[in-house]
């Protein structure tokens, strides 16, 4: 399921798809000089396709840094190319083809179809769709990721639940998508087994980069009493960061450690899907010999999902929710390995 799924514009300057998709290619390949010979040259070339813009602070962030590190230690040609107009997806990947790429990562489930439509032309470019449900049926070439996301969302509603004063928490979501419905439920389910009385919020602001919207849903929940909202919006995050910087006692559990820096009285805790770490390990993978497509689901035992306490907070929050935290966490770390080792499931609930 699409956590990310874009909601920008599309592009409404006057020019006709094609001339939109020449002037792609000329980015993503003729600035660089990069031809089909010089595509397959040594060191090869790997494709970063996102389907929201960088300055994120987030996931579309992490993942470029990961890459142009990949691209360092490797030796392989980079390109992070930010395809905004779902009507190009499928060409962007052809002219990648075309240049004999030999990675091709993309984001999010939106993507899913013209991956499906493009990789079986393709057989030796390798391509990683980054949060993706398994395809049916498999294709050898493609590899899909899923992220277990909700179990992080659970251990964040039972920390909420402990350390909230009022008895009131938050969830804001860019959209009631099925996976993001899934990590409401796991923050209810958390809270509710820490404590069956604690009162969950949630909204969905209707966009995966819309900081004002985010600002404003917060902004009202933090009036009417909820001192500790999940975020769950990717660039939107920022305008919730925005509004518990704003008030004395309110929190956040985000998603990316850049955050920590937005709201470093705030930004408590983070449900981490570390989108740069997973680029990095599956992208790692493929670059060997003898990598063959698959479905890679993704818990939280690998690193890449994970609910951490901020050590930003520890040292510049409000010394008594820093102290009340601390007191919290080892319940939390119990709850993890409960989950790890199957004591305690956590329902997958997509419905709302």
């Amino acid at each position: 399921m699409s956590r990310y799924q874009s909601s920008a514009p599309t592009s409404t300057a006057l020019l006709s798809r094609r001339h939109v998709l020449q002037g792609s290619a000329v980015l993503a390949f003729g600035a660089a000089g990069l031809s089909s010979s010089g595509a397959r040259a040594a060191g090869g070339l790997v494709a970063l396709v996102h389907t929201q813009a960088a300055g994120d602070n987030g996931p579309v962030d992490s993942m470029i840094a990961a890459l142009k590190r990949l691209s360092s230690e490797k030796g392989f040609t980079m390109r992070a190319i930010y395809a905004q107009d779902a009507a190009t997806y499928e060409s962007i990947f052809r002219s990648l083809g075309d240049a004999g790429a030999a990675i091709v990562v993309s984001t999010f489930n939106e993507v899913a179809d013209p991956i499906k439509a493009v990789a079986p032309s393709y057989p030796k470019t390798k391509f990683i769709q980054l949060f993706a449900d398994p395809f049916q049926p498999a294709i050898p070439n493609v590899e899909t990721v899923g992220y277990d996301y909700y179990l992080g969302c659970y251990l964040s509603g039972l920390f909420a639940s402990r350390i909230s004063k009022s008895g009131k928490i938050g969830y804001v979501g860019g959209m009631s998508l099925p996976a993001l419905n899934a990590d409401l439920n796991g923050l209810k389910a958390g809270a509710a087994a820490a404590n069956p009385a604690i009162a969950v919020t949630g909204a969905f602001a209707g966009s995966f980069q819309d900081p004002a919207k985010g600002q404003e849903i917060a902004s009202q929940m933090y009036q009417s009493g909820v001192d500790y909202i999940q975020t769950d919006s990717a660039a939107t995050d920022t305008g919730i960061i925005q509004a518990a910087n704003e008030g004395s006692g309110r929190m956040v559990s985000a998603i990316a450690k850049t955050q920590y820096k937005l709201g470093p009285k705030t930004v408590a805790a983070i449900v981490k899907l570390d989108f740069g770490l997973s680029l990095y390990q599956e992208v790692s993978k493929a670059l060997e010999a003898g990598w063959i497509g698959h479905h890679l689901p993704t818990g939280i035992d690998t690193g890449v999902v994970d609910f951490e306490l901020s050590d930003v907070f520890l040292k510049e929050g409000p010394a008594d929710l820093v102290a009340k935290a601390k007191t919290i966490w080892p319940e939390i770390e119990t709850a993890k390995k409960a989950i790890i080792t199957g004591t305690v499931k956590v329902p997958l609930n997509t419905t709302l």
